[in-house]
């Protein structure tokens, strides 16, 4: 792999590529030679060959990729592109992280340059456990390099993920204008439906002699003989086909209305701007559902609340742009029980006036209760998610002469947190400990070596930590006889849980 001097990365499994390019060149081959010497343009052997052609292309682009680093700087090979940059216009070189669709983690190496701007390289690359181990010597032999040959901005190596303020919020935005579009549009057509369902609920029969011309806005009646039925499954369609095709073949009906209808019936059709709008029958009625200006008002109000997530995560990488990339941003949880707190009476209040303000004493009042609700649930929300900086731990030790329990996760495995089972560290009745449970009891706790930990550092959580510690966490980095160990903790828990240490050895924390 690497000497100390040079890096080489290339694909870990290259025959499975090349079957690729194997399979693609015979399919290539194959159209070619139908189409050419047999003369056979339009045949399923073509069609077939031209879509495995591609194939050989994907192969052949991932079989000659080439990732190298040497004392000058890195270098990386595709098919189509060659590019080289100097160490001296690296500033860091990071993991970024990406989430499959059925959970798998995806790890890549991007440098970051002086300017600003980031490259992502094309290896090494890790999918699953098993690149894992061949993904973390070549990312620590690049960092060597860079080390020794260039100016790195970490100590640590940053990871990028969804979670870090690193991570851009262009998704987001593009979320949040696509649901405000969507809001706006069904806004729009708010007042055209409402108008629509008004003018049919006082449209009157046509007068006797009305133009055909004119009775678009008048009632017409019509008879007719219900030939068959189809009733669809599912989302299907249901149909009533009518008797010799008059006044039209068929008509889209609900599944209930082809159910109840039998082939024979008699019917009375309603026809209403050129479209029938209701069939009357001696055992059942059925009318075409009128989309209410209430049910497009709620769709825009949903729309619009929807959009308030994605802008809620563009405002949390806002108030974070000061945070170092791979730091972990707070939840936008408390934003989206601010948005359905704010939809429980948004929604009935835009269902039941969807075109005019409230002005009944009762609706004003609701909507008044409601808005000074929502600003509550905001300004809370805005609150729980501010950026809260490491605490100190508190001077004095746990006195109490009851147990204590915190919820903390030292994240390596260790003697007193074997396969990394502690939830919980206790306080106190006795010396800490970490148990797998609230208590009480100090059943199955393992005792902590306090007088062999020293406080390293205290900080907000990185994108490098395992992700499933709760964003509003700190982590309190420990020298654990030599071997380096992260506590994880609620801030004021962590800094309580410090502060009992201390006195036993553990010193203070770095602010």
């Amino acid at each position: 792999m690497s000497d100390g001097r040079e890096v080489i990365c290339r694909p870990l499994r290259t025959r499975p590529l090349w079957v690729l390019v194997g399979l693609g060149a015979v399919g290539a081959g194959v159209a070619l030679v139908r189409a050419v010497f047999w003369g056979r343009l339009v045949d399923p052997w073509v069609f077939g060959g031209l879509l495995v052609a591609p194939i050989a292309v994907v192969g052949l682009y991932a079989a000659g990729v080439l990732v190298g680093a040497d004392a000058y700087g890195v270098r990386s090979r595709t098919l189509l592109r060659r590019r080289s940059l100097p160490w001296g216009d690296i500033a860091d070189v990071r993991v970024y992280l990406q989430y499959g669709r059925h959970g798998e983690v995806i790890r890549r190496v991007c440098v970051v340059l002086r300017d600003g701007r980031t490259r992502r390289l094309p290896l090494p690359f890790s999918a699953s456990s098993d690149d894992r181990p061949d993904f973390d010597a070549k990312l620590d032999a690049l960092r060597a390099l860079h080390r020794r040959h260039g100016g790195p901005e970490s100590d640590h190596v940053p990871v990028i993920s969804y979670r870090t303020a690193g991570r851009g919020s262009a998704m987001s935005l593009v979320l949040c204008v696509l649901l405000l579009a969507g809001a706006g549009l069904a806004t729009w057509f708010v007042p055209g439906v409402e108008s629509e369902r008004r003018a049919w609920a006082s449209a009157v029969s046509c007068a006797a002699g009305t133009p055909a011309a004119e009775r678009g806005d008048c009632l017409t009646s019509r008879t007719a003989v219900i030939a068959r039925t189809e009733v669809g499954r599912g989302k299907q369609t249901s149909w009533l086909y009518f008797a010799d095709g008059r006044p039209l073949e068929r008509l889209a009906v609900s599944q209930e209305a082809a159910e109840r209808f039998r082939p024979g019936d008699r019917v009375e059709l309603t026809v209403w701007r050129h479209q029938v709008r209701e069939v009357i029958g001696q055992h059942h009625v059925w009318r075409e559902h009128f989309t209410t200006a209430g049910e497009l008002a709620v769709v825009a109000a949903v729309l619009g609340l929807a959009a308030g997530y994605p802008g809620s995560r563009m405002l949390l990488h806002r108030r974070g742009r000061r945070l170092p990339d791979d730091e972990v941003l707070p939840s936008a949880l408390p934003f989206a029980g601010a948005l359905i707190g704010t939809a429980l009476w948004l929604l009935p209040l835009c269902y039941l006036h969807p075109t005019t303000l409230p002005a009944s004493p009762a609706t004003l009042a609701w909507a008044v209760t409601g808005a000074l609700a929502s600003l509550g649930l905001f300004t809370w929300a805005w609150r729980a998610t501010r950026i809260r900086v490491p605490q100190e731990a508190a001077p004095e030790g746990e006195s109490a002469d009851e147990d204590v329990f915190l919820a903390a996760r030292f994240l390596e495995p260790t003697e007193y947190n074997p396969h990394g089972f502690g939830t919980h560290i206790v306080l106190g009745g006795g010396p800490p400990a970490v148990t797998t449970h609230p208590g009480p009891g100090r059943f199955a706790a393992k005792r902590i070596p306090v007088e062999r930990l020293t406080v390293k550092d205290v900080r907000r959580l990185r994108g490098g930590d395992d992700d499933t510690v709760p964003r509003s966490w700190h982590i309190a980095e420990l020298d654990d006889g030599g071997r380096p160990v992260r506590l994880a903790a609620a801030p004021a828990d962590l800094a309580r849980i410090l502060g009992a240490l201390e006195p036993t050895g553990a010193g203070r924390p770095v602010g």
